[in-house]
Formats: structure tokens, C-alpha cells, sequence
């Protein structure tokens, strides 16, 4: 669910990156001469494309993460919050885990790298997560999915307090104001807030904060290890689980009975959006790149906000689609690079292997933030 933004962007979970080889300085500017080898490798990689189109798994995504919200929904109506995230969490790794034996992944070996995957299990997963589960409690799916999409914003407000690498332009500082102007629309300002249920908001609005203030920890401390990012990302949700699974008892009594709405519910979201989510995130930022794969975020919304009408009978007042649209096209702008001229482009070089991956938004957890340290990154829902 992650999630979201920061993206997160999905600058999504972006999770850590392997580091990047670098071109000799001495490498001469000629370009090699092709020959049946290369010509043969260079073919190769072409012909293991997924079996499914990047279009077919970016919707599957977006449904698989705006559904996440109605999931969560359903799940606090049989299970206390505390609950719902543990067993997300227990799923998700799960999924997670048995795609690291097939790919033979190994764990990272570092007790550093372990306890900074600790920190960013905090922040990116079990906080985000039961915060989201609490709020729901109160507010509809539709509004926590809207809450979350605000991720990007957070990470642009962290940028202009000095903590990106670079400074924020006119038009992101912009971006900023016009997407936290949507918010009060969402909120309904003018009216007093009224109606609104501000402690269930609050802590949704604190969930979606959590993703970029956790993709920077990650960026700053992670980057670099040696280990994959899905190993990094599966001991993270391993991690995760197990901090659940210790705070789960001390807050929530062990259910008496197994729902089986609620129950189905929970291990959809652990399953889908949490554990498959995630590999179909890896997937589409090394088939498209991070800038297209990241484009999920503004989707997730819109799906949240029509299965919680649709399938919940959630009311939707005329601010909540106009206040989320503003919100959408501020995090937009929060998002866009300035152009290259001719005359500032670098003299291109043969591009090298994409960039390692996002790690898990998110999701709602989407999930990924630029402008608050780069990468890809996908709210987390």
C-alpha cells in the first residue's frame, strides 16, 4: 500500500540499490567493433521477456494496491489492527521468502545491514502498516487512500527543509502547495473539518509520512551492501513480521474465532499486496524504468476510492474526487525534473544494466520519494 510515494516514489519502496559499475576513465570513445559473440549476447537478454506485457502487470499492480485499502477495510471487522498487519506481514514474507529460494538469494551476512533493515522495517512496514489498520477503524477506504498518495508531498516538504540532495525547484515548491491545498479540500477545511473523524485521519496521514521519511533512512544507509535488493527486501519483511509478532500479544488477546471474510481479506493483502506486489514492482522497474513504473502511484486513489463505493457503499462527497485530483497533480509536480538543453546534455554513453529496483509501497502501504533522496520508490500501500 505502500506505500504509498513516497513513493513514494514508489522513489518507491525503493529499496536499496546494488552499486552501480562505472565506465573506466581511461576506456577509449571508440566504439567496439561487433562480432558474432557480442552480437549473440547482446541478443540474448531480448529473448527472456516476461511472458506477460509490462501494460498487462503495471493495471495488475495498480488494482492489487488500490484494492489494499478495501482489504484492510474488511480485515479490521474480524481481526484487531495489530492482527491485520501481522498477517499481512506473516503472508507477504511468506511469498517473499519462496521467491528468494527459487532464485537462490542470499540473506545479507552483516549485523550493520541487519540493523539498519531493522530501522527501515519500522518505518517502511509495521508502522505504516498498523497505522494504516487503526485509521481505518474510523475513516473510510477511500479517504486512507487518498491519505496516502499525499507521500510524495511529505517527501517534497522534507526536501525543502534541506534534506535532499538537491534544492527543490519553483515548480516542485509549487507542486508542494497545490497538493497540500488539495488535502484540505479532501478534508473539507472550509467547513471546520467537519464530519471528519481527525484521529483516524491523522494516523493516515502519519502512515503516508512514514514512506519517505523510511526511504531516505534506507537510501543513506542501505545503498551499496553487496546483497540483492530482494534479499534486502525480504529479511526487511522478515523483520518486520518478527517485530509484529512481539508487540501483536501485548496489545490484542488471541482471537477467539477465524471470520472467514476478514481472514481471506488479510491474506490477500499479505499475499498480493504485499508479497507479489512487490516482485511485480521489481519486474516493471527493470523492464520500463523507475519514471514509468513509479506512474502506479497516481492510480491507486482512484481504484481505492471506486472499491470503496462500489463494494462497501462508502459515501463520497463532491470534495473528496475533486480534493484527490488536486492532490494527484500536485505530486505530479512534486515529481518533475527539469528539461536538458542541447547544451547542458551529457555525451551519451552506452546505458548500463537498469538500476536495481524499488523495493516495497506500497503500497499502503505503496508505495517510493524523489526530492527526499532518489531512487525509484512506490508508495507502499
Amino acid at each position: 500500500m505502500s506505500y504509498d510515494i513516497v513513493a513514494a516514489k514508489l522513489d518507491l519502496m525503493s529499496a536499496p540499490c546494488e552499486p552501480r559499475a562505472t565506465a573506466p576513465a581511461s576506456a577509449p570513445p571508440v566504439p567496439p567493433v561487433p562480432s558474432a559473440t557480442t552480437t549473440a549476447s547482446a541478443s540474448a537478454p531480448a529473448a527472456r521477456r516476461p511472458a506477460l506485457d509490462w501494460r498487462i502487470r503495471f493495471a495488475g499492480l495498480s488494482l492489487i494496491w488500490g484494492f489494499s485499502f478495501l482489504l484492510i477495510k474488511v480485515g479490521t471487522e474480524g481481526y484487531a489492527p495489530f492482527q491485520v498487519t501481522f498477517g499481512r506481514l506473516l503472508a507477504g514474507t511468506a511469498v517473499l521468502v519462496a521467491a528468494m529460494v527459487m532464485r537462490r538469494e542470499r540473506l545479507p551476512r552483516s549485523a550493520r545491514t541487519w540493523g539498519h533493515l531493522a530501522v527501515a522495517a519500522l518505518l517502511l512496514n509495521a508502522l505504516p502498516f498498523s497505522l494504516f489498520s487503526y485509521a481505518e477503524l474510523t475513516i473510510p477506504s477511500t479517504l486512507a487512500g487518498i491519505c496516502n498518495a499525499t507521500s510524495p508531498l511529505w517527501g517534497m516538504a522534507l526536501s525543502v527543509v534541506a534534506l535532499s540532495e538537491d534544492r527543490p525547484t519553483r515548480r516542485r515548491v509549487a507542486g508542494l502547495g497545490v497538493g497540500f491545498l488539495g488535502v484540505l479540500t479532501v478534508l473539507g477545511a472550509w467547513q471546520g473539518f467537519s464530519g471528519l473523524d481527525l484521529p483516524g485521519t491523522g494516523m493516515a496521514l502519519l502512515a503516508s509520512f512514514c514512506y519517505p521519511v523510511g526511504w531516505i533512512y534506507v537510501r543513506r544507509t542501505l545503498a551499496g551492501t553487496g546483497s540483492s535488493t530482494l534479499a534486502l527486501t525480504g529479511s526487511q519483511l522478515c523483520l518486520a513480521t518478527v517485530q509484529l509478532a512481539v508487540v501483536t500479544p501485548l496489545f490484542t488477546s488471541a482471537p477467539t474465532s477465524f471470520p472467514l471474510l476478514p481472514t481471506l481479506s488479510v491474506l490477500a493483502l499479505g499475499a498480493l499486496g504485499t508479497g507479489l506486489a512487490v516482485l511485480l514492482q521489481y519486474g516493471l522497474v527493470q523492464e520500463v524504468g523507475p519514471t514509468t513504473a513509479q506512474m502506479v502511484t497516481y492510480f491507486i486513489p482512484v481504484i481505492a476510492t471506486a472499491a470503496g463505493v462500489a463494494l462497501l457503499g462508502e459515501q463520497l462527497r463532491w470534495n473528496t474526487p475533486v480534493g484527490a485530483l488536486v492532490v494527484l497533480v500536485g505530486a505530479a509536480l512534486t515529481q518533475s525534473r527539469p528539461r536538458r538543453t542541447s547544451a547542458t546534455a551529457p555525451i551519451p554513453i552506452p546505458a548500463p544494466a537498469p538500476e536495481g529496483s524499488l523495493p516495497a509501497n506500497p503500497a499502503p502501504g505503496s508505495p517510493p520519494v524523489e526530492g527526499a533522496g532518489h531512487g525509484p520508490r512506490p508508495p507502499q500501500p
